[in-house]
């Protein structure tokens, strides 16, 4: 980093050393809520699979004219598996009712993004796919909810996705949504909390019915 001129630091993190962790000076601090950090993860627990080519730009791009921002056509994980992976890890949130780190409500806006897009109707309509997720899932990220019963994944892909936490967690998940507002990580878009939470619960009782189409039929 030194050689190129850059103020950064390279460390690695994790039980078994599987992300590497790139910290750099903030221009601007905010709240502190979202730290000048990007992590990358190598592990195995990933499978990255089913995978496509997608173009990825600039938010800031439409907005700036005279200037020229850069594209990228990375190889990245289906938006269709993005969705199961959220979704299963919204509910996990609402059977246990702890945050899991800063920004968690981010699954709940990517959730509600997803569904505006026909990678939604996709990955509902693909009952295959969302029971490869339980079963990685049920292999690498074993949770229990708040009474130490192990969590059943593969309920959640079958009819029984909870997407909306009540209570503390609830209010807990808001006050999440509010600060990651602040610090303006989603500078060009920001929804209300409670119109994600609406659109949220559509996506749940969506999601669930077309599950429960899909048993019946024996898929």
């Amino acid at each position: 980093m030194a050689m190129a001129g850059l103020e950064a630091t390279l460390t690695l993190a994790g039980k078994e050393s599987d992300k590497l962790v790139l910290a750099y000076p903030a221009v601007k601090t905010g709240t502190g809520y979202s730290s000048p950090t990007i992590q990358l993860e190598f592990g195995a627990r990933a499978t990255g699979e089913p995978n496509q080519v997608r173009p990825v730009t600039c938010d800031i791009a439409p907005e700036i004219e005279g200037v020229i921002f850069p594209t990228a056509q990375p190889l990245v994980m289906a938006a269709e598996r993005t969705f199961w992976e959220k979704a299963t890890a919204a509910h996990v949130y609402c059977l246990q009712g702890q945050l899991r780190g800063e920004s968690y409500s981010r699954h709940w806006y990517d959730l509600a993004a997803i569904a505006k897009t026909a990678h939604f109707a996709a990955a509902c309509a693909n009952p295959d796919l969302a029971k490869a997720v339980a079963e990685h899932k049920s292999v690498f990220f074993v949770e229990k909810n708040a009474a130490g019963t192990k969590i059943d994944y593969f309920a959640a892909t079958s009819g029984q996705l909870q997407l909306i936490p009540t209570g503390e967690s609830l209010a807990a998940l808001g006050q999440d949504y509010t600060a990651m507002l602040v610090d303006g990580l989603l500078a060009l878009n920001q929804p209300s909390f409670t119109d994600i939470i609406d659109q949220c619960r559509v996506i749940q009782n969506e999601a669930n019915r077309q599950a429960q189409i899909a048993s019946a039929a024996g898929r």
